[in-house]
């Protein structure tokens, strides 16, 4: 549940009348009809819905991944429309950590170095990068796998060292798509506790997913049918 405090302060996502369409072969596609949409800092959201639904497209707009095709998306208090790509992707990388199904793990690079990355693109110095590197992989309980190649490790730990990566710049919001779908139950279950003892220290976490047995476990569930927001169940 959001604190009092929180609600007073600019939401860290507040979408308005947001629509998204698609144009295929001259049939457009409304892949988001009419969202509005506040989550305030500290929350542990769920996005739940059937494939086709607009799970994946609410998340690239609010990740910053795309823009809607009418509407209001304001970060942080600042309205993300119409920036210039050098300057979204700027903030993209300061505000947003992202965590996938499928690790997005560079296998030329060690551990620590794929943590690294989003500190290189801002210009960290090297010594400073290892550092903080070190430090989110202690965070999720890899400090002893920084020098190992994703092949060298497990699944669990992949997803893992993709946890250390989301949060190695301190992120105001975590976006976690499907973060458990190529892993089995019991592992699954060891990065949905990461996530939320990630939020339990204070941090946003928007986890999307189709397995209502993660997405009921989030304090707040939003539910996404046919480009429309059919249920939030807020606390």
């Amino acid at each position: 549940m959001t604190s009092p405090a929180a609600r007073t302060a600019a939401p860290v996502i507040d979408l308005e009348g947001l629509h998204k369409s698609y144009d295929t072969g001259g049939a457009q596609v409304h892949a988001l009809r009419g969202i509005d949409l506040r989550i305030d800092r500290g929350e542990l959201v769920s996005v739940m819905g059937p494939s086709g639904s607009g799970k994946t497209t609410l998340m690239e707009i609010v990740g910053c991944l795309s823009e809607p095709t009418q509407g209001r998306f304001l970060l942080n208090g600042r309205d993300v429309r119409g920036i210039e790509p050098d300057a979204l992707a700027a903030v993209r990388g300061e505000e947003i950590g992202f965590v996938f199904q499928s690790f997005n793990l560079l296998p030329r690079l060690s551990v620590a170095e794929n943590v690294e990355l989003p500190l290189s693109y801002r210009g960290v110095s090297r010594r400073e990068r290892r550092e903080r590197a070190l430090e989110a992989l202690a965070r999720v309980g890899l400090a002893h796998r920084g020098r190992h190649r994703p092949s060298e490790i497990s699944g669990g730990e992949r997803q893992r060292a993709a946890v250390a990566r989301a949060l190695v710049n301190e992120p105001s919001l975590l976006l976690a798509d499907e973060p458990t779908g190529n892993l089995d139950t019991a592992t699954g279950d060891e990065i949905l506790a990461l996530l939320f003892a990630t939020h339990a220290e204070g941090n946003t976490v928007v986890i999307v997913t189709h397995d209502p047995h993660i997405g009921k476990r989030a304090p707040r569930r939003l539910t996404l049918r046919d480009g429309l927001l059919d249920g939030d169940g807020s606390p």
